[in-house]
């Protein structure tokens, strides 16, 4: 397994080389992080508890690493944070169901039956 604290600072610094390459870059992405902060429509916890299926759908690392860190801080517990994997896995499989049909309608636009 990872050294996911390690992981976390080596990569915050990166990134922030990142920042100074190209400010705007940054600058645009810590805009979209920050956005569904000021609707105040879902509380931090819940964000973050989003952020871990969505990086787990997205194999991110990174986001893994960052976003337990975040839900963890905000009061999210193993169990809640377990409960948000299983949607990821859900939807991934469910995902996977929708893709599969999609596949069988291109066998039949091919021209096989």
């Amino acid at each position: 397994m990872l050294d996911w604290l390690g992981y976390r600072k080596e990569l915050i610094g990166r990134i922030g080389e990142i920042g100074k390459l190209s400010p705007d870059t940054l600058k645009g992405y810590q805009t979209l992080s920050g956005a569904g902060e000021k609707t105040g429509h879902l509380d931090a916890k819940t964000r973050e508890l989003i952020s871990l299926a969505v990086a787990v759908t997205t194999r991110c690392d990174g986001c893994i690493t960052v976003h337990t860190g975040e839900a963890l801080k905000h009061g999210a517990t193993r169990e809640e944070i377990a409960e948000a994997l299983g949607v990821a896995v859900a939807m991934n499989a469910g995902a996977a169901m929708v893709y599969s049909a999609r596949v069988l309608d291109a066998v039949n636009a091919h021209g096989s039956s």
